[in-house]
């Protein structure tokens, strides 16, 4: 039985072109001699739709959209395609009113119907708010060369529930032993499960046990691109019965991949894996590159715009954004003020030139005067601080919204993750934006990516590398002024935000209690700022967007030594 692993990148909504996705792929699976494909969760609708849910009108055009699919899919090809489902029950039984489906397609129509039994909701799942679980283990027969093969059907979660593998069960129910139970000859998992970093080897490894564990092979299909603040990797893979890799689609971007079922051995016959797994630091620039791309795609933006400070934030964001729209496509503003340094605007100069992309220059000495003019009478008698110093962040903002505005651009924030979590960024200016690109990515992060893109030639000028960071908003600044080295902030705040540790933890890992306290304190003050960016790209287990709830007025610190 030749199974085709149907890698696509669905948009949101999209039920027409989602759909028109899915014939394409059984067009090539047909051409390869498949009998069964398989797409990922959801992938009518695409994942996650939120909302979108709970209007009944998506629920009745998607099922009108499934049977229509049905009829003009490959007569000989059986396709699962996940939908949402009418929960029939719902009112009499106080359900919620629909399920989280995979529909099988065979011969014209929608032979079968099967719902999602686990419904996380951690970080950014938030499921158990539209669908109701299903209640049985599912399975169908598929008849391949007068051989019945026994099919069991799981969804995303229902596969991460196994308690020999992490030490403990999240639900009272595990579908794939269940599935095993019932004899099931194979088990294909059909997900949408959003990238993070390192999560692939994580995957790998339960999917491998659970194979060897049940004796079973197993078929994982993953959804692929950016929606929203979410991006999904795809690296479908497929592993034998005793636990062995098979076949992995590729990374952050569309396949379909194709093995072979042996009916006799009830098991894969064994393939070279040619797809390797990414570095570190290759890994999340692809996230990164695809997020950008998908976000703009399905936005209907075509360009970019970038503010170019010439330090390392700035720089890597705009490499992304050429790579990821094209070069020609992203637009970086220079705007120098009195305080910024020759090297910055010589090296954001080279920068554009090493990644091919346009720049303006827009000096803002005379704004920054008209705005001291302006405010003269109603600051007069006080200092000169961070207030004045923020008015260039809010002028550039400013000044970069009106590019976005005039011509449609996109603008892409540069802030990363250290600075959002402390606060060290201004609202209404450099977090003026449609889309945070790192704003998941810790600066030390930044740094290693920056040198990873220079591993054969210089994209990254080597300056805005070596040099001291800096934001230039007054004479002979450094960020350091301000904050600890980032080693050492980006380790506390992998503790303190990732990691969930107390204060006292982190000081018993060999920091300084003063700076520990002090980092805390910016973290803990800087919500308002968080809940007012744009979309972060998620590429890390915590990540400040939508699985990110802090309250933003609220007498509950992080540091927890403190009101234990």
């Amino acid at each position: 039985m030749k199974i085709a692993i149907a890698q696509i990148n669905p948009t949101v909504g999209d039920l027409i072109g989602n759909a028109q996705r899915i014939l394409e792929a059984a067009g090539q699976a047909t051409e390869l001699g498949a009998d069964l494909m398989l797409t990922p969760e959801l992938s009518l609708c695409g994942y996650p739709p939120r909302d979108l849910l709970m209007r009944p009108s998506f629920i009745t055009k998607m099922k009108a959209q499934v049977e229509a699919l049905a009829k003009a899919l490959p007569p000989n090809l059986s396709t699962l395609v996940g939908i949402a489902e009418d929960n029939l029950s719902a009112a009499e039984q106080g359900q919620k009113p629909i399920f989280n489906s995979m529909a099988l397609l065979q011969h014209g129509e929608v032979k079968k119907i099967f719902h999602k039994r686990l419904l996380p909701t951690y970080d950014v799942f938030d499921e158990d708010r539209y669908f109701e679980s299903g209640t049985k283990a599912s399975s169908f027969v598929l008849q391949v060369n007068d051989e019945s093969i026994h099919v069991g059907v799981t969804i995303c979660e229902d596969l991460w529930n196994n308690e020999t593998f992490w030490g403990k069960r999240a639900y009272p129910i595990n579908p794939t032993q269940e599935l095993v139970e019932k004899g099931v000859d194979l088990v294909v998992n059909l997900s949408a499960s959003p990238y993070v970093y390192g999560k692939q080897t994580v995957r790998e490894n339960m999917i491998a046990h659970e194979a060897k564990q049940y004796q079973r092979a197993i078929v994982y299909v993953n959804q692929v691109g950016g929606n929203d603040d979410l991006i999904f990797d795809g690296q479908s893979v497929a592993f034998s019965r005793e636990g062995q890799l098979i076949s992995r689609a590729a990374a952050f971007s569309t396949d379909l991949q194709l093995v072979n079922f042996d009916v006799d051995r009830r098991d894969f016959q064994t393939i070279a894996v040619e797809t390797p797994l990414l570095s570190a630091d290759a890994e999340i620039w692809a996230a990164l590159v695809l997020g950008v791309k998908d976000y703009a795609r399905k936005c209907g933006f075509k360009k970019a715009v970038i503010g170019l400070s010439g330090g390392i934030d700035s720089a890597l964001v705009s490499a992304i954004a050429a790579e990821a729209l094209g070069p020609e496509n992203v637009l970086g503003i220079l705007m120098p003020s009195p305080y910024s340094s020759e090297h910055s605007i010589s090296d954001a100069e080279q920068l554009a030139k090493n990644v091919g992309i346009p720049i303006q220059t827009i000096p803002i000495g005379k704004l920054m005067s008209g705005y001291d003019t302006t405010l003269d009478s109603l600051f007069k008698g006080t200092e000169s601080g961070v207030t004045e110093e923020n008015l260039q962040s809010r002028i550039r903002g400013n000044l970069l919204m009106a590019v976005s505005n005039k011509f449609g651009h996109l603008l892409l924030t540069t802030g990363n993750k250290s600075e959002m979590a402390v606060g060290y960024c201004t609202l209404y200016g450099d977090m003026n934006g449609g889309l945070a690109v790192i704003a998941d990515v810790p600066k030390t992060r930044v740094y290693s990516i920056c040198r990873w893109l220079n591993r054969e030639q210089e994209i990254i000028p080597d300056n805005i590398i070596t040099k001291p960071p800096s934001a230039e908003l007054k004479p002979d600044q450094v960020d350091q002024d301000s904050l600890p080295d980032y080693e050492i902030l980006d380790d506390i705040l992998e503790r303190l935000v990732q990691k969930q540790q107390s204060a006292d933890d982190i000081v018993a890992a060999g920091h300084s209690a003063a700076t520990v306290e002090k980092v805390v304190r910016l973290v803990t003050r800087s919500e308002f700022k968080r809940r007012q960016t744009p979309p972060v790209l998620k590429v890390t287990d915590r990540a400040f967007g939508m699985g990110w709830r802090m309250p933003i007025a609220s007498r509950w610190s992080l540091e927890l030594s403190a009101q234990s």
